[in-house]
């Protein structure tokens, strides 16, 4: 169960706001949104109860308006607060009231003018509040330790009613409870959705956009607000993004694309400029190449040295064939010249 607290200066206002429909629908937009979700757009407050007071929203606004005259220096008369349950949860129409009467008696205003009323709008049974913090005796209903109040009353009727517990903020557990771990689900998840949001994002409205489709609200002043789908807000420095975080993180990303850039440009320029080793197996296929080129044109071409061979062999031809007669017989005369040279020559040593 979760409860909310607000102040304010308007009977008339806050009690509109209660008893009326949504004003942003139109009449067929309440009728088809029934027909959709099967909820009640149209006359979606009941009004569970009366304390002291009665009558439309004129009426009752007059009547908390003469009351609270009876003590000029309260400034916010009007205490509106709300219960609502999680979804799925239920509570029949007797329980709501007790829950409300309760509530009134919890802040102080039981003997006050009050109004319970249900809203059966969302899927999340809840009820409001509006109570006069002037009584009749011209005394206000105090608002020191509003919170404390809420969180106390809201876990006794989780407890009453057997309904869903929620923790407690840690500012009103014991102190041996504060310095136990807690997870907060709602707040892990949200963490999350930033850290990948980031991790993609190229700027701020980048990382703005983002998040808005993951269905949550932004609001940057200062420092930085994400609100849910469920309307809850957290700061960002609660979740260890605050907004100096964000800005820095981004700024990152911007460098490492950079970066990133010119790492690809150059391994462009690498790739399409060859490098030492290519250029030697280039040199060495054209030298390969020319060379192939040379011997073929040379195979229909005479060389030197064909043209030595063939002069040797010739010159070997002719002295084995000297044109002298062909015949069988040696000349003896030939012969004994031979001999005799061969006697007369001295050995050199």
């Amino acid at each position: 169960m979760i409860g909310s607290i607000s102040l304010g200066a308007s009977f008339f206002h806050c009690i509109s706001y209660c008893l009326e429909d949504k004003r942003t629908l139109t009449e067929e937009q309440k009728i088809k949104k029934s027909l959709e979700d099967g909820l009640q757009h149209k006359d979606r407050a009941e009004v569970l109860a009366y304390n002291k007071c009665f009558g439309n929203k004129y009426e009752l606004a007059e009547q908390f308006k003469e009351v609270a005259r009876l003590s000029r220096r309260v400034e916010k008369p009007v205490l509106h607060l709300s219960l609502s349950l999680p979804p799925g949860e239920q509570l029949n129409r007797n329980q709501l009231i007790e829950a409300g009467q309760e509530l009134a008696k919890e802040f102080g205003v039981d003997d006050n003018q009050y109004l319970i009323i249900q809203h059966k709008d969302t899927n999340k049974q809840h009820i409001h509040l509006v109570a006069n913090r002037v009584g009749y005796q011209g005394k206000a209903a105090s608002t020191s330790n509003n919170y404390l109040k809420m969180d106390r009353l809201c876990r006794r009727l989780e407890k009453k009613y057997r309904l869903q517990q929620v923790l407690s903020a840690k500012r009103f557990l014991p102190k041996e409870q504060k310095l136990t771990p807690r997870h907060d689900s709602r707040k892990e998840k949200m963490k999350n959705d930033i850290q990948q949001s980031l991790k993609k994002a190229k700027n701020y409205d980048d990382f703005v956009k983002r998040m808005q489709v993951l269905g949550y609200q932004i609001i940057k002043g200062r420092g930085i607000t994400f609100i849910d789908d469920k309307k809850v807000s957290v700061k960002g420095s609660d979740l260890g993004y605050s907004l100096m975080t964000i800005e820095k993180l981004l700024q990152r990303n911007q460098t490492q694309e950079l970066k990133q850039e010119n790492i690809s440009k150059v391994q462009e320029q690498e790739i399409k400029k060859p490098s030492a080793n290519q250029q030697i197996i280039a040199t060495n296929a054209r030298l390969r190449r020319r060379i192939t080129e040379k011997q073929h044109s040379s195979f229909f071409e005479k060389s030197p040295l064909e043209e030595l061979q063939k002069g040797i062999g010739g010159i070997i031809s002719e002295l084995l064939n000297p044109g002298y007669p062909e015949t069988d017989e040696i000349n003896p005369e030939l012969l004994k010249e031979a001999h005799r040279k061969k006697k007369r020559k001295k050995p050199t040593w």
